[in-house]
C-alpha cells in the first residue's frame, strides 16, 4: 500500500547530503526498481512541472522553503502514486512563498489527482477540495461537499473557525502600539 500513497511533510524531509534530483528518483529507483535513466527523465519532467527546471544538482540548503517543498511534492509524484497526503504542505513557510506551493498543489487538482490535504488556508481548500472535513480536536465536526460546508456550516464551531482565523488575521496584520523606557509610544 504505501507504494500507492504519497506523503508530502510540512517540513520538507528532503536529504540534505542529496541534491534535488537524487531526492527525487530515491524511490523510483531503490523502492520501485526503476532504471535510473527512466527515473531521471521523469524527475526532470516533474521539475519542469513544478517550477523548478534548471534545479536538478540544487542542494536542499540552496532552495528556498517554497522550492524545497515543490521538490518534495515532485518526490511524492516520481512514484506515480493513486493518493497523495499533504500535512500542512505551507505551514513552514514564509508567507511569500504560500502562495507557489499553493499554485502546485491547484494545479494538481485540476488534474484530477486524488488528494488529502490538511491545512489552515480555508479559501484555498474552499476553492480546490470537492469535499471538506472540518475537525477540531481531532474529532469530526462537519463533512460534506467543500463548497456547501464553506458557504453555509451547520455547526456552530464549524461557523466560529473562519470568525477566529479573520479576526487573528486582522490583528495581526494591525499596527502595533508600544511605548518606551522614556513613556514615548511608537508604531510598528
Amino acid at each position: 500500500m504505501r507504494q500507492h500513497v504519497g506523503f508530502v511533510f510540512q517540513n520538507f524531509n528532503l536529504f540534505p547530503h542529496r541534491t534535488v534530483l537524487e531526492n527525487i528518483i530515491e524511490g523510483p529507483v531503490i523502492v520501485k526498481g526503476e532504471p535510473k535513466e527512466e527515473a531521471t527523465a521523469r524527475a526532470r519532467e516533474l521539475l519542469a512541472k513544478v517550477g523548478l527546471a534548471g534545479k536538478e544538482t540544487s542542494y536542499p540548503r540552496r532552495l528556498s522553503g517554497g522550492q524545497q517543498q515543490r521538490v518534495a511534492i515532485a518526490r511524492a509524484l516520481a512514484m506515480r502514486p493513486e493518493v497523495i497526503l499533504f500535512d500542512e504542505p505551507t505551514s513552514a513557510l514564509d508567507p511569500e512563498l504560500v502562495g507557489e506551493v499553493l499554485n502546485t498543489i491547484r494545479q494538481l487538482a485540476q488534474e484530477k489527482r486524488t488528494m488529502v490535504i490538511v491545512t489552515h488556508e480555508m479559501s484555498f481548500a474552499r476553492d480546490v477540495a470537492d469535499r471538506a472535513i472540518f475537525m477540531d480536536q481531532g474529532r469530526i465536526v462537519e463533512q460534506g461537499a467543500a463548497k456547501a460546508l464553506f458557504a453555509d456550516p451547520q455547526q456552530p464551531r464549524t461557523r466560529q473557525f473562519p470568525r477566529e482565523v479573520s479576526a487573528a488575521i486582522i490583528r495581526k496584520n494591525q499596527p502595533r502600539r508600544f511605548t518606551c523606557r522614556g513613556g514615548t509610544p511608537f508604531q510598528a
